[in-house]
């Protein structure tokens, strides 16, 4: 027998049966204990498959859909997604060995950021990893290990763009940034990159995330697809790839609304005959993380006990900031907000109460919910914060005074 659902969570991601979110296919209540213990983060693979169909539905065909694994790096995650994508897109070393052990082509994989060490540019040179520079600095020293190697490096350009997406939650290009060679620094790096004679793939184009307004994302998708075609003017061969980026957003608040991806996919429809006039050879990427896994994912923690002072009500659990610092509202928010969040095993609950949910740390920034009403919960009841598949645990101060790790699972 379903519950009523409370209008604040988004649980049209879950199921719900007998007061009890299913995820997986399964009760939490059983999934927790088939996980062993608590606090634990739960990816179901049905979300996240259902999620890469619902794009190809509404993108273009040609066009070419890579994984962003900085918003989840879990290995059986990013198995998974491998199987469902085109490519992945890595920001660190550590997530090259986790895309290098999946069956993805790693040509297909690309390697954006600053400060690459030259560790890590050695591993993607020989593994044909293609590598997104983000200077000219960076572009001279792949050229030297590439001659060391006798190899001949795959590389992009990382393109600082002169605007920025509108309406982003995090602003990535445009003005001063680390990310990146300014767009009108390009002609000359591209000459540069003919005289070293690397193995030039194309250009990376990526202005803002976390946006919910399809108007903001369309103007940027026609001043990307312009800035690109005005600076492949300036390189003598064919642009190979595009990659326009993403900054698909999610909604996390109440209030907001979710991304009209079809108004997306009918703009880029409208206005890629038009690009192919100029770029007909070149593969347009779009590069998702957020997007594609964070409605996926569930974090769960367990009440330790109930504790009344001066009138609030506070669910003291065995989870907290340490595992799940963006639901705390230290991971960027300006003003903190909760994320949705359900005592997971009474969804409904006949008798409701407004509650604060804590964590075990010694700081009163160790929130999870702020005087949200929820089911009544008792010691041992389970706490969920919905749309943690991206930016949790691993965007969290883990080792923050030294409690358990969380675990993660893919159901």
């Amino acid at each position: 027998m379903s519950a009523p659902r409370p209008q604040h969570a988004p649980l049209e991601q879950f199921e719900v049966r007998d007061d009890c979110l299913q995820v997986g296919g399964m009760p939490l209540t059983r999934l927790a204990e088939r996980v062993g213990s608590t606090p634990f983060y739960a990816y179901d693979r049905a979300r996240l498959s259902e999620r890469v169909a619902l794009l190809r539905e509404h993108l273009p065909p040609e066009i070419h859909l890579h994984y962003a694994m900085k918003a989840n790096p879990m290995p059986a995650v990013v198995q998974h997604m491998a199987t469902l994508v085109d490519g992945l897109d890595i920001a660190s070393g550590g997530e090259q060995r986790v895309a290098l052990d999946t069956p993805m082509d790693p040509g297909l994989v690309s390697f954006a950021g600053p400060g690459k060490s030259d560790a890590d540019l050695r591993c993607a040179i020989a593994a044909g990893v293609v590598l997104n520079m983000e200077s000219d600095a960076e572009m001279e020293r792949i050229a030297a290990i590439g001659k060391r190697m006798a190899i001949r490096p795959k590389v992009a350009v990382r393109v600082n763009p002169d605007f920025e997406l509108k309406s982003s939650g995090m602003k990535m290009g445009g003005g001063p940034k680390q990310f990146g060679i300014d767009a009108e620094l390009v002609p000359a790096t591209l000459r540069r990159i003919g005289e070293l004679e690397l193995d030039f793939q194309g250009f990376h184009i990526y202005s803002g995330s976390q946006n919910l307004k399809a108007a903001a994302i369309q103007e940027a998708h026609e001043k990307t697809f312009a800035l690109a075609i005005r600076l492949a003017a300036h390189w003598p061969g064919p642009l190979r790839t595009l990659n326009i980026g993403g900054g698909f957003g999610i909604p996390y608040f109440p209030g907001e609304q979710r991304l009209d991806l079809a108004a997306v996919g009918a703009n880029l429809k409208r206005i890629l005959p038009g690009v192919r006039e100029h770029l007909p050879d070149t593969q347009v990427v779009i590069e998702l993380g957020r997007y594609l896994v964070a409605e996926a994912g569930i974090y769960v923690s367990r009440v330790i006990e109930r504790k009344v002072s001066r009138g609030q009500v506070y669910l003291v659990t065995d989870g907290g900031l340490h595992h799940h610092l963006s639901a705390s509202g230290n991971f960027g928010q300006v003003i903190r907000k909760n994320y949705p969040v359900v005592i997971g095993n009474r969804v409904a609950g006949g008798e409701r109460e407004t509650a604060s949910v804590v964590g075990p740390l010694c700081t009163p920034l160790d929130l999870l919910a702020d005087q949200m009403e929820l089911a009544k919960a008792e010691p041992g009841d389970l706490v969920v914060v919905f749309q943690s598949g991206a930016y949790g645990l691993s965007a969290s101060p883990v080792s923050f005074l030294s409690h358990p790790a969380a675990l993660e699972v893919l159901v």
